[in-house]
């Protein structure tokens, strides 16, 4: 369980980070942009998912095992 939650919270903490660096470079990469419902509200999908990124690592530390 510890390293699905630790898989999950990167590729969370990456998809918040790569909305995040086209939001500010406008490089065309990540998932957040590709998602149409999101129109308007891609920095704070970014965002969101940043932050959820790192609770699930912090999740995952608090496992034992």
């Amino acid at each position: 369980m510890k390293k699905l939650l630790e898989f999950l919270g990167f590729i969370a903490l990456v998809q918040g980070v790569a909305g995040l660096v086209h939001e500010f470079t406008d490089w065309k990469w990540g998932l957040v942009q590709r998602l149409g419902f999101l129109d308007g509200h891609e920095l704070y999908a970014s965002v969101a998912l940043v932050l959820l990124g790192v609770a699930l690592f912090a999740a995952a530390e608090s496992r034992s095992g």
